[in-house]
């Protein structure tokens, strides 16, 4: 026959209207005495058998001795798994009185002595006796009467392995705390309380004795009601401190214990309010399961008590708040999160003034690889951004900096969240947020170029609200600031944040452009190398912003150096952009200025052959821009107005680089007659391949719409007698087999030659070409020349071109040395490994090959 059943593990259900809920326990262990004295005596012996049969009712549970609902407070957690009534009105409503601890202090007062402090720092020695201030002698006497009040029986059962002995002696004790409440005996009941905290809740021993020892201090509680409060210094902090203990045995009466002395006494024990969450905070993230449900319980309870006292204090919560906001934890961040919402509920703490203090870790938790973590933290955020709406009063500075760093996060839902929150504030905040625009702006032109559509357009959105702010430097507005950061964005590597970068340059340089050109030392450089941005759309607003700042005439004539500078380090710049980039200067800043800036810097460039390659690019770029037609026609008219003339003369400067240009040059102002003299001044050194290939061009150029003027005068040879040399003179330069050469012949057979023509001796000493003999009438063109000195013109021509030759063969004469040195130096090297074979041939025989022939 099995012996008596031994009951482990059962947790007894609370009792409802005199019924009791199921056990939690599944079952119970029957185990036979005599088999076990059995095995004690025989060792080696086969274990036990178990027999599991069905849980019976457990033992009346000691906390339930009244009939009374409000004794529901005195249920052990174990029993928590059912939903528990409210405490009746007259046990919530009870106002216990003691050692200052009543309701009518100030909001978060504690008004507590060192007892609690004590106990928490670990003295558990000095815990019973700090609280009314007696010596260690008198803690001991308290002792002693303790011993004598409490049955010797009791306090064995109390730490007896067995919960239902626990349990009973439990029940002896609330009774006789009971009576001493009655009769007054506080000091008895300060000894009895102190005896359980020292013999059983601080117990070096078995764990057992220390649960004994947490009943006991909830008995005590149970047992004092509404005076249970003027004891809570000596009974809180050791619960408190038993959270801590390495079995989770012990934290999980910790937390029934404090469970049922909070029941108790409700919005009296607020005043340990930050060590329970502390305490509820590492329980949370407990290795055992049944300490985590235990800790969620309890930590319900609490909430509850909370948003109904009034003693609650947020300011002193908040800095121990912000300290947990850190924690990685998934169980203590839903534990977080789940506090934050609900104090937020409660109309009587403002949370909202605090936001700035625990924004932060809200938004680390968007980040969360739980989703539920991430969506409760989502809930959260949006609601305090509608409360925000609805707030007059918000600090929107201190929230502002954590939004920006937010901004850059790596996770996509955080930088979308931070990016929403910034637009509201930009849209809601105004003049406060005016110190902060340019942390803004640095957070807004990255996201602008975000890989999530959602995440660019409220970027876009934002960075337009904000530039439309016009803002006063002198209440704020730090221009220094956001040029810095729109500087910074330049080398951004997304095109878009560089573009509206630029942006705020044209925007800041249009409304402030005093405040502006005081920074301009520190961004003119950027702007400058911006402007060999891969981006076309880059490049012109660099010049736009270029444009604006080249107002001032040094400016002007640092960023045309600039250029000059920049094409001559980078030739493919040059030849990729350097059209573009003229183009748009003349646009913006006037063709006329822009091409007698830069002719006035390439008449004194040192290195002649970039100076032949940047005129002929500025020449095509004149002939071929629509762009510069008014330029081209100011040309036409050289010969008949003084602008004209002074334009031309200030080209032909530094056109005179290159003979193409130069006769290009000619043949757009109708200056016939000097580009026919150009012609017959060139060289046999002048006549290469980069020279045929510029008059390949300018063939080409003579068929297009500029130079239509050019043909129409073609149908009156003898009034444009020079023009006919001129041409003619080209044709004499092409190869006959060039398709250059076919397409000049072919419109010079259209030319209506007329009986007047015929061949003669030219007055012009350089050759014999076709000549006009119109009696009394030379070509019309010349009677204008007196107003240009064309020999003055055609002598700087030929000084240049001499200097071109000049530089060409001291560069011939420096490769032939280079290659006649490369070639010294491998005739050497031959000779040397030449002699060295020989020597190894003429060398005699060694012994040893003698000795092997």
């Amino acid at each position: 026959m099995p012996g008596p059943t031994r009951q482990v593990g059962l947790r007894p259900g609370p009792r409802t209207h005199g019924k009791r809920a199921p056990l939690m326990a599944a079952a119970t262990v029957n185990v036979t005495p005599g088999r076990r004295r059995k095995i004690a005596a025989a060792p080696g012996s086969p274990p036990p058998r178990l027999q599991i049969t069905a849980p019976s009712p457990p033992p009346p549970n000691p906390f339930l001795g009244s009939s009374c609902c409000c004794e529901l407070a005195r249920v052990g957690l174990r029993a928590l798994g059912f939903r528990l009534p409210a405490p009746c009105a007259h046990r919530r409503g009870a106002s216990p009185v003691g050692l200052g601890l009543g309701r009518g202090r100030g909001r978060g007062g504690r008004g507590v002595g060192g007892a609690a402090d004590a106990a928490i720092a670990g003295d558990r020695e000095a815990v019973a006796a700090a609280g009314e201030g007696i010596s260690r002698a008198d803690s001991s006497a308290m002792a002693a009467d303790a011993l004598s009040i409490i049955p010797s029986a009791v306090l064995r059962n109390l730490s007896d392995k067995l919960y239902e002995k626990r349990k009973n002696a439990a029940l002896e004790i609330e009774g006789i705390v009971k009576q001493l409440a009655t009769a007054g005996e506080h000091e008895k009941i300060s000894a009895v309380i102190a005896l359980l905290i020292h013999d059983f809740t601080y117990s070096p021993q078995a764990n057992h004795r220390k649960q004994g020892g947490l009943i006991g201090l909830a008995a005590v509680t149970v047992g004092l009601t509404n005076e249970a409060a003027q004891h809570l210094e000596q009974i809180v902090p050791p619960v408190i401190s038993s959270f801590g203990d390495q079995d989770s045995r012990v934290r999980y009466y910790a937390c029934e214990a404090l469970y049922n002395i909070a029941k108790v006494v409700r919005g009296d024990f607020i005043i340990y309010f930050n060590k329970i969450f502390d305490a509820l905070c590492k329980l949370a993230a407990d290795s055992d399961a049944n300490v985590q449900s235990a800790a969620h319980l309890l930590d319900r309870l609490v909430k509850d008590i909370v948003t109904e006292s009034d003693q609650f204090s947020i300011e002193e919560f908040i800095p121990l708040l912000r300290e947990r906001m850190n924690v990685l934890n998934p169980y203590v961040r839903q534990f977080l999160v789940g506090w934050i919402t609900v104090l937020d509920s409660v109309p009587d703490i403002d949370m909202l003034g605090f936001l700035p203090d625990f924004l932060d870790g809200l938004f680390n938790m968007l980040s969360d690889s739980s989703h539920e973590i991430r969506q409760q933290a989502d809930a959260a955020l949006s609601e305090f951004l509608q409360e925000i709406k609805n707030s007059p009063n918000v600090d929107y500075g201190r929230m502002a900096e954590i939004l920006v760093r937010r901004a850059g996060s790596t996770d996509e839902f955080t930088r979308l969240t931070s990016i929403t929150w910034i637009n509201e504030f930009v849209k809601l905040g105004g003049e406060q947020l005016v110190p902060y625009y340019a942390d803004i702006l640095g957070a807004i032109l990255p996201c602008i170029s975000d890989e999530e559509e959602k995440i660019r357009v409220v970027a876009r959105e934002t960075n337009e609200e904000l530039r439309a702010i016009k803002a006063d430097p002198t209440e704020g507005f730090d221009i220094g600031a956001i040029l810095s950061i729109a500087k910074r964005e330049l080398n951004s590597e997304h095109e878009a944040t560089r573009i509206e970068a630029l942006h705020w340059f044209s925007t800041l340089l249009a409304r402030y452009r005093v405040e502006f050109l005081a920074y301009l030392n520190d961004i003119f450089d950027p702007l400058l190398n911006a402007l060999s941005d891969p981006s076309d759309a880059v490049v012109l607003l660099v010049l736009e912003v270029h444009a604006c700042i080249a107002e001032e005439s040094h400016h002007f004539h640092h960023l045309v150096s600039y250029l000059i500078r920049t094409f001559h380090n980078n030739h493919v710049l040059l030849e990729k952009r350097g059209a573009l980039i003229v183009r748009r200067l003349c646009v913006l800043l006037g063709a006329e200025k822009v091409y007698r800036e830069f002719s006035s810097i390439l008449e004194s460039e040192i290195d002649l052959d970039f100076a032949s390659v940047m005129v002929q690019a500025l020449n095509l770029i004149l002939l071929t821009s629509t762009e510069l037609g008014e330029l081209r026609s100011l040309l036409k008219k050289s010969l008949v107005d003084s602008c004209g003339k002074d334009l031309f003369q200030s080209l032909y400067a530094s056109w005179r680089h290159s003979p193409m240009a130069t006769i290009s040059l000619c043949l757009l102002a109708q200056a016939y007659s000097h580009a026919s003299c150009v012609i017959q001044s060139l060289g046999e050194e002048d006549i290469n391949v980069k020279f045929l290939v510029q008059l390949d061009k300018l063939i080409r150029l003579l068929e297009t719409p500029v130079f239509a003027y050019l043909r129409l005068q073609l149908l009156e040879p003898g009034k444009h007698t020079w023009l006919l040399k001129t041409l003619y003179g080209l044709l004499m330069l092409l190869p006959q087999q060039s398709a250059a050469f076919k397409i000049l012949r072919t419109r010079l057979k259209t030319v209506p030659f007329s009986e007047n023509l015929k061949r003669t001796s030219s007055a012009n000493p350089y050759s014999q070409i076709l000549q006009v003999t119109e009696d009394g009438n030379r070509n019309q063109d010349t009677q204008n020349y007196s107003a240009i000195n064309f020999p003055s013109l055609l002598q700087q021509f030929e000084n240049m071109q001499q200097q071109h030759r000049s530089h060409l063969k001291g560069q011939l004469q420096s490769r032939k040395s280079a290659s006649a040195a490369t070639l010294s130096q491998e005739i050497q090297r031959y000779e040397e490994v030449h002699s060295s074979s020989l020597s190894e041939i003429s060398r005699p025989p060694s012994r040893t090959s003698k000795g092997i022939s």
